[in-house]
């Protein structure tokens, strides 16, 4: 039994959900469409859009629940369901097999040719391409075989991942009265109940499926609708029956690939599979709009799923024109620029943030809307980045802007790159090679690709067992810098990216981006303020940038139980500071008397500042220091968000009794630091009067 009840708690309808299922499903809808449009009609006004969210929002989960009841015998992913069927259909496997060792075993001997004439290296591009052609013959399961591993630069050469990222899946399409039937037969309705009109032919045909354009017939919506191939199970099973034997060949025999072969193949084969199921994709779409589409320029379509089983998915059309047809993109009067920049910006955020990411971004899954809008499509492939991972990679990106390539090499560890018994130490001089030349350019220079290039090279060389996810990201990453350099041969994606790092390193309380923001800022002793200007110069750039929170996870750690060390460094730099502030305004003032009346007041000698006595050097990084620290206070003041309680918590800190102790220790050094400073003058003074009497 099912009630809607209205704001005021008012009963509305009643009726038996026990009843429902003797009603034919097409006059079901109907009525309760009709229910629906009377309980809104006869709601009084004010209450009416809150009474529709309700009705929208229960008949909308009521409409996923019987979609995911026609999904409920959907196919799964088991090497030993494979085993038992295929196991039994010895002709079956022998046709296919002979096909794909043809195929294959002639290019295997090519390069085995290659390799005894020494041309292997020269011919790498050339074989890399013709291993695309190879795979895009042999159907949907090596094209995406072949997508898959033009992410895994610990498997493939860089010659490769390049060759078969352009892997496309245009694939000859299936006759659409098999594509009408399936939707009959899946949906239990006719064509006609269903749409009032569709397209006679598909707009668009990929590996698993292909996609019609029709309109509903209840709400005249236009929409998308994608329809699975026939046979594509058995298909794809038995393609991953024989490549998981031979990826038990290559575990035994193959040195040079140095990850586990059968659990890479099992791991994408489970993947592939939940992208037959379209409940399963309607679902990720619907978890990627909530956390990705609340910015103004993302679009994620929604779902139909009174129209959508495991075979066949309805989704709202979107008009658009694909991320690489520059002069189309243009013509509605957007910039490649922005729409690449949103998407360098929502991937950050599906890496990083909530590690939930779209894991299939080619540029024909990412259309520009004539509203300006950058529009995610194809939702069957979607993977995740653990927790621990997402501030792992801020904190490699930490490491990697100072140089520590220990701690680079550390970081795989925690990355999941390197298994803990792998010893690093022989990985640190192959970064510091790589990463000392690529680092000479700034980050405004450095080439995203020329970078996972040279690091897929390093990968290579070494044990290294990349997670999907980070090199699905890396590829994500890629693709777009790649469409955004046909705009402009100058853009660098890393240069983009960085506004989003630094704004998490700065507002971040996550104890490990807590330390990575500590280590970035702190070096021998010394606090880096060149360091903290560049990433709040960086960090305002994000739209997400909070003034308010910048910085506020070190001042919490001021009183932790393990800042002592940080304490110290804080009340170093403290009394630097206010030297330079205090002694930097005399300066100003002495700078600002005429010459004849500094000798005479100051009895100045011509060098430098002499009633400080401090060299010229001296004086230049001391007035340099102050000017740098009101620069970093204008840039907390100019911030559009700049609120004067971000000093509240500096004063929260100065009121607690361990932070007394830190003030009193502070003052302590700069009274200190002072004296200090006018013994040193007043000696001074002496002397040289000592030696004018003399």
């Amino acid at each position: 039994m099912a009630i809607l009840v209205s704001p005021d708690g008012h009963s509305l309808a009643l009726w038996r959900s026990s009843v429902m299922p003797k009603t034919p499903k097409s006059k079901r809808l109907s009525s309760i469409r009709q229910t629906r449009a009377a309980l809104v009609e006869a709601t009084p006004r004010p209450d009416g859009p809150v009474l529709r969210l309700q009705v929208d929002r229960t008949e909308d989960m009521q409409a996923e629940a019987r979609a995911m009841a026609r999904a409920a015998n959907a196919s799964v992913y088991s090497p030993q369901l494979l085993l038992s069927k295929y196991g039994s259909r010895p002709l079956q496997v022998v046709r296919r097999t002979v096909e794909i060792l043809v195929a294959l075993g002639g290019f295997a001997l090519k390069l085995l040719v290659d390799e005894r004439n020494g041309v292997l290296e020269r011919n790498k591009r050339k074989r890399a391409a013709e291993l695309r052609t190879i795979f895009t013959r042999l159907g949907p399961t090596f094209v995406k075989l072949g997508q898959g591993l033009s992410t895994r630069p610990d498997i493939c050469p860089p010659e490769y991942l390049e060759e078969l990222s352009q892997l496309q899946d245009a694939l000859p399409t299936f006759p659409d009265a098999e594509a009408f039937a399936c939707i009959e037969r899946e949906l239990g309705l006719s064509l006609d109940s269903i749409f009032s009109s569709i397209s006679p032919s598909p707009i668009a045909a990929a590996s698993l499926g292909q996609v019609y354009k029709a309109q509903l017939k209840y709400s005249a919506q236009i929409v998308a609708v994608k329809v699975q191939r026939p046979g594509i199970e058995d298909a794809i099973g038995l393609d991953f029956y024989l490549i998981r034997g031979l990826g038990f060949l290559i575990n035994k025999y193959v040195d040079i690939v140095t990850s586990d072969a059968v659990a890479l193949i099992d791991e994408f084969a489970r993947r592939v599979y939940q992208e037959l199921n379209y409940v399963q994709e309607g679902q990720n779409a619907r978890r990627f709009k909530k956390l990705y589409a609340d910015k103004q320029d993302v679009l994620v379509p929604d779902i139909f799923w009174d129209y959508t089983s495991c075979k066949v998915l309805t989704m709202e059309w979107v008009d658009g024109v694909k991320l690489n047809e520059q002069e189309a993109i243009e013509r509605q009067g957007l910039k490649v620029l922005d729409l690449v920049n949103t998407g360098i910006q929502c991937s950050l955020r599906q890496l990083l943030e909530y590690g939930y990411f779209h894991a299939d971004p080619h540029p024909g899954n990412l259309l520009a809307t004539p509203e300006g809008k950058l529009a995610f499509l194809d939702f069957g492939m979607m993977s995740e980045t653990p927790e621990e991972a997402r501030s792992a990679i801020i904190g490699h990106v930490v490491h990697m802007v100072n140089r520590d390539y220990e701690a680079m090499a550390l970081d795989y560890y925690a990355l999941k790159f390197l298994s803990p018994d792998v010893d690093v130490s022989p990985i640190v001089p192959a970064l510091r090679d790589f990463f000392d030349d690529a680092l000479s350019y700034s980050v405004s220079e450095l080439n995203f690709k020329t970078l996972v290039d040279g690091l897929g090279a390093v990968l290579f060389q070494y044990p290294f067992n990349v997670p999907a996810y980070y090199a699905l990201i890396l590829r994500s990453l890629t693709v777009l810098e790649g469409l955004a350099l046909y705009a402009d041969p100058n853009f660098k994606v890393l240069a983009a990216s960085y506004p989003y790092f630094a704004k998490r390193l700065l507002t971040d309380p996550n104890p490990y981006l807590r330390d990575a923001l500590i280590e970035l800022l702190f070096k021998d002793g010394r606090f880096r303020w060149n360091r903290l200007e560049n990433l709040l110069v960086q960090g305002r750039k994000d739209r997400d940038f909070s003034t308010k929170d910048a910085l506020q996870p070190v001042l919490k750690l001021l009183l932790d139980a393990d800042g002592e060390e940080l304490r110290i460094l804080v009340i170093k730099e403290s009394v630097r500071v206010t030297e330079a502030v205090v002694l930097g305004s005399l300066i100003d003032t002495y700078n600002s008397v005429p010459y004849y009346m500094q000798t005479l007041i100051f009895n100045s000698n011509g060098n430098g500042n002499g009633f400080l006595s401090m060299s010229y050097a001296e004086t230049q990084s001391m007035i340099e220091l102050r000017d740098q620290v009101f620069r970093i206070w204008g840039l907390f003041r100019s911030s559009e968000n700049f609120d004067p309680s971000i000093l509240q918590p500096i004063l929260q800190v100065l009121q607690q009794p361990e932070a007394r102790n830190l003030g009193e220790r502070v003052v302590g050094g700069i009274f200190q630091r002072l004296a200090a400073r006018f013994l040193q003058q007043l000696l001074r003074s002496q002397t040289i009067n000592s030696t004018s009497v003399s």
